[in-house]
Order: structure tokens, then sequence, then C-alpha cells
């Protein structure tokens, strides 16, 4: 009986003790990290071992409690609408209070990183548009400005097929920022002929905002930026990559691009990529575009780390090319020349080749990047970033009886950047951002190609302070205010001749910077300083749920670029005589835009209307001027002039989904420029185009897709006089002859076709695609094209591309 009673009080006693061991109290808070503003609403979940065992909902104190809870290690799992979930270790000796952050924020930043890289650092009440990864596997083998394109309102300026530059509503080069990889690109953007050293392949998605709508880059982008931003990296125990092989029949070349990505658990991401391609001479409808082959050779690596809290990234990129010029470009006298301009066909044609021959260019670009970033509790976000680039730029000529492996251009320019941007959020509806940024750039013309240098040594360094706030007065409206203010100055060394120094009048303006002087030539020292004020203000309404108004002004202010200033002598690449004037001066951009885009007829139709109007004081221009006979050939005369000017235009993009398979998409751009002072059309602004396109796709049939693009392009009839007279010899004797170079060729139009499937093969999943560019090998040239005054546009071009996701 005893043995009985010792037992029953045996097992109440650990009862007992049990019972008291679960009766510890979990209390706690769940706040913003930013603001500490409590989180109602928010689930914590009690986990023992993993797996959940009790859960409660925060009050509107952002409070919580969980009662009788034994004594033990937990973890809690707390999440909430807009947040991250997170989970946190706990420790229950007894009663226990647990304050939680959670980053309120992380929706927002998912939906802004379409324009921005990290953060928000472009203003929303902008218009801007991508092409997402997607589309630009088309572009694989083609370049950046080829695939800008796609874009209403984005054309391109060339120099013949190769070289491609894009134009963002009129405007081009110093006025087009670049930013890859969160770096602007630095390679001597000011050449008409030098097209951006961009691999596309390393871009996840390629997005262009029509204005300075992000003045964390720079306050001097005047027609717009181009953002080329990577895929993030991995940050969890992964490995995937993908290859792209791609052969085309116009060029008889192709591409190949490969990446690898390895992610790990710790939040360690690595990531390599490569792209090669290599063209021999392409083809117009009736002949060979003689001497315009093109190579490519392109490198990154990525290695970073990326925590909620905190995150560090290195990367360092390589890309070079080799790219032919128009052998029917070169000329040798004046007669030649205006015989080229006004003939049909080619001066000079041969067969396919794939050697590259002068004239050509050879670029090579480095850029390396080091950049972290910390999150400071109820403060905000701090980066910090350094960029390395160095761009080396090589012009060959054909010297006639001398060393063709000298260059007669060699540019060496070494860009240091250093960037510190803040973010924070004083309260949920209010953002702010502020930063300073600084630039040191030296440019060095190597002097032993024995050819007078276009552009000289001189050195380059500015500072910038910028600040932006972004407020929601309510759910329909947005006001987004930002200021910049940059300093820059630009000191440089440079051979004049005594004539031409004295012939435009710098004997008298510039007298105080000619530093020696030897007879036929002067030593000068120009130094410029230049203080710019950028700004931007805009509003994002609203209306009703489908359709919102978006209104931006954006003052932008660029100072002249060293080709702008001190250019003297010739661009191969062009085959253009140019010349720059001491007293440019800075360009002031005041710009008005709107966009109205909506979704209507059951959300199956989308849209987007957006008109614009540019007034530049100060606009700067490079017009022909007339011809120079010189001892390497004879060429146009290029100059940059500067008057006041006005670009008003509008861009429309609709889609409409006829039905779950088949869409239909048009966009319409029109520009008109005009030179205010000088009452006269702005030369090279791109005509009016349309675009249509009919889509076709059906999942079921291994993701079909069939796309027939119609591209028409009008005649611009807005254009400047710039024809000149020239002597040529004609049976024997001198006669002048009016050099036709103004009038704009016929408009024309393209039809082009493009398909893919996707299935699996070994395991492996692949797309195959199919296309067809200038299905009816049409005739045309294009306005914007330098070397249209001396040969077709491309021809018809079949392209066979193979894509292999691992």
């Amino acid at each position: 009986m005893k043995s009985y009673l010792m037992i029953i009080l045996l097992l109440f006693g650990i009862s007992e003790t049990f019972s008291q061991q679960c009766e510890a109290n979990l209390k706690g808070e769940i706040i913003d990290f930013h603001d500490g503003t409590p989180l109602v609403g928010a689930t914590v979940i009690l986990l023992k071992d993993g797996t959940p065992s009790k859960s409660v909902i925060t009050d509107l104190e952002g409070k919580f409690s969980i009662k009788n809870i034994c004594i033990g290690t937990y973890e809690i799992e707390v999440s909430h609408p807009e947040c991250k979930s997170k989970i946190v270790p706990v420790e229950i000796e007894g009663n226990t209070f647990k304050k939680v952050r959670l980053e309120h924020h992380l929706e927002k930043l998912g939906e802004v990183v379409v324009t921005g890289d990290n953060g928000r650092q472009v203003a929303e009440t902008v218009n801007s548009q991508s092409l997402k990864a997607a589309e630009l596997v088309q572009f694989s083998d083609a370049t950046l400005g080829d695939a800008l394109r796609e874009i209403s309102g984005v054309s391109s300026l060339n120099t013949g097929s190769t070289i491609v530059k894009p134009i963002i509503q009129g405007l081009n080069s110093s006025r087009i920022l670049i930013i890859t990889n969160n770096v602007r690109l630095q390679d001597q953007e000011w050449g008409i002929e030098h097209a951006p050293n961009v691999d596309l392949n390393t871009a996840d998605r390629l997005t262009v905002v029509k204005g300075s709508g992000a003045l964390q880059y720079g306050g001097d982008a005047i027609g717009g930026i181009v953002l080329a931003k990577p895929r993030r990296l991995a940050n969890h125990d992964t490995i995937f990559g993908k290859t792209i092989l791609s052969a085309s029949s116009n060029g008889r070349g192709g591409s190949i691009t490969s990446s690898l990505d390895k992610g790990f658990d710790n939040g360690l991401g690595v990531r390599v990529q490569g792209t090669y391609k290599k063209f021999g001479d392409f083809r117009a409808p009736d002949y060979f575009l003689t001497n315009t082959g093109t190579e490519q050779k392109s490198f990154s690596v990525n290695l970073g780390i990326n925590k909620f809290q905190y995150g560090a990234e290195l990367f360092y990129s390589y890309f070079d090319t080799a790219i032919g010029i128009l052998r029917a470009a070169d000329f040798g006298n004046i007669t030649d020349l205006v015989r080229a301009i006004n003939s049909p066909v080619p001066a000079f044609t041969d067969d396919f080749s794939y050697t590259i021959n002068p004239p050509r260019q050879e670029v090579s670009h480095h850029l390396l990047k080091a950049s972290a970033f910390v999150r400071l509790e109820r403060f905000g976000k701090i980066s910090l970033q350094y960029a390395f680039q160095f761009n080396d730029r090589q012009e060959f000529d054909n010297r006639r009886g001398e060393d063709d492996g000298i260059p007669i251009v060699d540019l060496e320019l070494t860009t240091h950047n250093l960037d510190l941007v803040v973010e924070t959020h004083p309260t949920k509806d209010l953002e702010v951002t502020a930063g300073v940024s600084a630039i040191y750039q030296e440019n060095f013309a190597d002097p032993l190609t024995g050819v007078r240098r276009v552009i000289p040594d001189y050195e380059k360094y500015g500072i910038g302070v910028f600040g932006g706030l972004a407020f929601n007065f309510n759910e329909s409206l947005l006001l987004d205010l930002g200021a910049r203010v940059d300093y820059t100055n630009i000191d440089a060394e440079k051979f004049y001749r005594t004539s031409f120094f004295e012939s435009r009048g710098y004997d008298v303006d510039f007298a105080d910077i000619v530093v020696q002087d030897f007879g036929t030539q002067l030593l000068t020292n120009p130094q410029f300083d230049y203080t710019n004020l950028s700004a931007t203000v805009g509003l994002n309404y609203k209306i009703k749920e489908d359709l919102e108004l978006l209104f931006n002004y954006g003052l932008a202010s660029r100072p002249p670029n060293p080709s702008e200033l001190f250019s003297e002598g010739l661009n191969q690449s062009s085959a253009a005589f140019e010349l720059g004037d001491l007293r440019i001066d800075t360009e002031i951009s005041n710009k008005l835009s709107f966009s109205f885009q909506g979704r209507a007829l059951d959300k199956r139709l989308n849209f987007n209307l957006t008109p614009y109007a540019n007034f530049i004081s100060d606009f700067i221009v490079l017009e022909p001027t007339g011809v120079l006979a010189t001892s390497r050939g004879t060429f146009q005369v290029f100059e940059y002039l500067q008057n006041d000017a006005t670009l008003y235009g509008v861009d429309v993009d609709a889609t409409y989904d006829l039905n779950e398979q088949f869409s239909f998409k048009t966009s319409f751009s029109y520009l008109r420029g005009q030179d205010t002072e000088r009452d006269q059309p702005i030369i090279n602004i791109p005509q009016t185009n349309w675009f249509n396109t009919l889509s076709y796709k059906n999942e079921k049939w291994k993701n079909l897709q069939l796309s027939l693009k119609s591209e028409a392009f009008f005649r611009q009839n807005r254009f400047p006089d710039n024809n000149f007279i020239a002597q040529v010899v004609e049976n024997n004797e001198f006669v002048d002859v009016l050099v036709d170079v103004s009038t704009p060729p016929p408009g024309y139009h393209l039809l082009h076709f493009d398909s893919s499937v996707q299935f699996k093969f070994g395991g492996t999943d692949m797309e195959l695609g199919f296309s067809v560019e200038n299905i009816f090998n049409t005739n045309y040239r294009q306005y914007l094209n330098r070397f249209r005054l001396f040969a077709d546009d491309l021809g018809r071009n079949f392209t066979l591309r193979l894509k292999f996701n691992y």
C-alpha cells in the first residue's frame, strides 16, 4: 500500500514540476526596421525543432504574447504583408521579451528595381521602358543600340552597319548616360562613331529613362539614361547557367555567350560570363560592304555577398572589339569623294572577306568595381562604391606606303569614380536619398602616332552633390523632387597650328593660354571650370485603378566635352575632319513630359502616350561645313556649333491581346527639332516611325512563339541645307559641282520574322530560335547612318540561335 502511495506522490511531483516548466510567457514587439513604427497584423509562429506549435497576431501597437511555453530553445517565424519573413532564435528560460525588426519596404524595392539597380534610383514620375531577359535573347549577337531600338522614342545613329549609338528622343552621345552594373560608362562616348563598350549579354534587363530622372548618376542626362542591369547574384545554395549560340547569314558569322552562377547558403554568390562574336563583310541587297567585318571578345566575373543588413560586391569586366570601316568611305581626292556621293553604288566593292583591314577601330575597355552597403536600424541604407575604368581606343588608316600597324589615333582614357549614397525612410510615406560623387579622369593621346592628335592630353576632375525625396500624399498621388550641383574642371595641354589659332580669333580671346611659341605651332594650356545645376519635379497621379498620369519637369545642364572644345583633326572612323571651339559653353535643358498609361477592355489593352517638349539653351550640334584635302585624303569638314533649340514630340505604345494566343503591339514616334536662333531644322533628327508586331504563342506546343514585325520609316522632310560647292576635275578641267549632303533618303518599309520553341534534350532545357530580318531584301538608306552617302544599308539576314539553360 505504501509503495502505491509513493508512486502516486512521485508522479504528482513530476507532473507539478512539468506544469511549472510550461508556464513561461513570451512577449514581444514587431516594428519596422527603418522608422521603428509598429507593424500591425504581423503573424508570429512559435517553432520547436522546425514544427509550428502556437501562433498569434500582433495588436494595434505591434505587440504579441504567447503563453504557457515550456523552458527550452525555440524559433519564432515572423511574417507581415510587404515584408520578407524572418526566423529568429529564442531561448526560453522564464518570462521572455523579444523585439523583432522587419524590412517593411521590400515589396516596394522589388517594384522599383525595374528602373534602378539598388533602391529607388530613378524617379517614378518620369517615363521609362524596359526590355526583359527573354526579349534580349534575340539580340545576343547584336549591339546595345540594336536592342534599344525596340523601345519607342529610341533610334540609333550609325556609322556603317557595325557602329551603333542610341538616340533617345532626338539626343545622343554625351547627352545619354549609359549605366552598366550601377557604374556610369566612361568610354569617350562623345564621338559619334564611338559605339558603347558594353556586352549586351551581361544585362538581364535594359531600361531606358526618357529624361534626367536619375540624378544619382549625373545631372547631364539631357537626352536620357540607359540602365543595363545584370541579374542579382544567387544568395543560397544553387548552381545554374546558360549558353546561347547564334549563326547569321549576313556577315557569315555568329556568336557564343555563356554564363555560370554559383550561390552558397551563407549569402555568397559568384558569376562568370563571356562572349565571343565574329562577322565578316556584311552585305547590302546588291553588293558586299567591303571591310565591315567585326570581332568582339568580352569577359566578366562578379563576386558578392548579399544579406539584408549588409552586402559587398566585386566586379570586373573586359571588353575588346575590332571594327572595320567601310572601304568605300575612304577617298584620295575631292573628285573621288564627290563621285562617290553622287553614285548610286559604292565606289569600291570586293568579294567577301573576314579580314579587317585599315581603316579600322580597335578598342578595349576594362572596368573594375568594388561596392558595399549597410542598413542601419531606424535610419536607412548607406552605400559606397569605387569604380576604375580604362579605355584604349586605336584607329588605323592606310598610311600609303608606311606601316599600317601604327595607329593614327591612340587615346588612353583612365577614370576613377567614387560614390556615396544614403537612402532613408523618415516615415512610411517619405523616402529621402542623398549623396556625393567624385570623378578624376585623365586622357593620354600618344604622340608616337606621328599624326596631329584629334583630342589632346587633358585631366578632368569633378564633384557632385545630389538629393531627392519621394512623398506619397495618399494611395493616388506621389511627389518626386530632386536636385544636383556639379563642379567640373578641365585642364588640357594642346598644340595649335599658329595659323589656325589666329584664323579662329583665339589669339585675341585666349591669348593667356599660350605657354610657348614654336613659330608655326603654339603650346597652349586651356583650363575651364563649370558649375552646373540640375533638378527634377514630378507627379504620379493614379486617376483610377487602371489609369495613371505622370508629369515630369527636368532641368539638366551639361558642360561641353573635350571633343566639342578641342577637336582638330581627322576622325577616320567617320571619314570626317572635325573642329571644336574653345568658346563652346554649357548646354542647359528644360524638359516637360507627360505620360498617360493604363489598361482597358478587360485589361487586354495596355497603352502609353507620352508627349514631351525639350527647350535647350546653347544646344551643341556637329554640322558639315565643307571639305578639306589632306595628305591622307579628302574629307568632309564638320564643326561644332551652338544655338538655342527646341525639340518636341510624342511616343505612343500599345499592346492588345486578341485572345489567349494572338497579341498585337504597335508603337509610333514623332519628333520635331528646330534651331530657334537660325530658324531652321536641326540636323540628324530621327524620322517619324511606326512599328507593328503580330505575335502568336501556344504554350501547349512546346511554348511555340511566332511574330511578324513591320517597320515603317517615313522620309525626314525637315533638314538644314548643308550642301556645298566643290571643284572637281572633269575632262581635264576644274568645274564647280553642287554636292548634296543634306537631302535625306526616301522613306522605307521593312518586314521581319522571329520564332522560337522550347524543349528538353537529355534533361536540359533548350530553346531554338529562327529569325529573318529584311524579309524582302529591300534596298534602303537610313537617314541617321553617316555612311548613307556611300552605300545602302543591310540586306536580308537569316539567324539561327540555340539557348541552353542548365
